[in-house]
């Protein structure tokens, strides 16, 4: 079962700004009197919060076992509603920085008996850095496809040069798209595959893992993935019983549990609104959640042990959550 973890709000200083790529920023981050920053492990993410700009969800991409300082890295999105714009026009050396976390979304299996099977995208490079890091540490056996538009696109290769033959990196330019069924192979036991990076490279590694066994894949999302509209899930009224108050609310056609909440003048810790992040996850007591989130494994939604409230509903008449 997944357990919400404790959010701590933090104020820091961007020490450097580091080109990495073509469109691609880090941003170094340590504490105002430099001392140690908290503990995280690979494939943990911050919330970044920018005067002016919406909170947004970036990677830990250095070293876990540097504790003075930690990095970010943006990809400058031509479509951006303002994070990434924010980042590489308006952020300089010497800003303090509001940020939340580490919360920690998309964990490492580190275990010497598994083969690791890393597929990046494009950005989704970032949280895959600390994982070969560890896992070289740890004597694992893993190997990275590494895709993206162009080699001038593609963050962190001098970084990833020191693995050797480990890192395959493929820039759509110079090979086409990923040969995802030759890097995979044919299913096994004892294997894990870690994706992140767009929409299509997941879908495709979801199709491709489906035949393999249960708890082999984990993926990260940068954003939601499509849902069917309200029109289409026969949406009704409910009954929302928050249990540690024993307050009712009822939750109307088209309402997410957030809103409702916030409706009645209830606000839960919650970031991104859309099911990627998982600041909002919240423990369900009682009956069955309609999860609609982008981060939950299908063993986990089967479970129902908790939710993310800031998309979902329920598929019963009555919910009650350990809020």
């Amino acid at each position: 079962m997944r357990v919400p973890s404790e959010e701590q709000r933090l104020r820091l200083r961007v020490n450097a700004l580091v080109r990495e790529a073509e469109g691609v920023l880090s941003a170094h981050l340590s504490r105002p009197e430099d001392g140690e920053l908290p503990p995280w492990t690979p494939g943990a993410h911050l919330d970044l919060h920018l005067p002016g700009a919406p909170v947004r969800q970036y990677s830990l991409s250095g070293s876990p076992t540097d504790r003075s300082t930690w990095r970010i890295s943006v990809l400058r999105e031509p479509a951006s509603r303002g994070g990434s714009r924010a980042v590489h026009e308006h952020l300089r050396p010497g800003h303090l920085v509001d940020v939340t976390g580490p919360r920690n979304a998309f964990p490492l299996v580190d275990s010497p008996q598994s083969e690791h099977l890393f597929i990046a995208g494009g950005i989704g490079i970032t949280p895959i850095m600390p994982m070969v890091e560890q896992l070289t540490r740890s004597g694992a056996h893993w190997r990275l496809l590494y895709g993206g538009r162009s080699r001038s696109t593609m963050a962190f290769q001098p970084a990833l040069a020191r693995y050797g033959d480990r890192v395959l990196v493929r820039p759509q330019d110079e090979y086409g798209l990923l040969a995802l069924d030759a890097f995979l192979g044919l299913p096994r036991q004892n294997t894990v595959v870690y994706c992140c990076g767009p929409e299509p490279l997941l879908a495709a590694v979801e199709q491709r893992c489906a035949p393999w066994p249960e708890g082999t894949l984990h993926l990260e999302r940068f954003a939601a993935r499509p849902t069917p509209s309200a029109a289409h899930l026969g949406e009704e009224a409910f009954e929302l019983v928050l249990r540690r108050t024993g307050r009712s609310i009822t939750v109307t056609p088209g309402s997410t549990i957030l809103q409702a909440l916030e409706d009645n003048g209830i606000e839960p810790p919650n970031s991104c609104r859309e099911g990627i992040c998982g600041t909002c996850e919240t423990k369900v007591v009682e009956g069955i959640p309609d999860h609609r989130d982008s981060l939950l494994t299908q063993e986990e939604r089967d479970a129902n042990d908790t939710m993310m409230i800031c998309v979902g509903r329920a598929r019963c008449h009555r919910l009650v959550l350990d809020l």
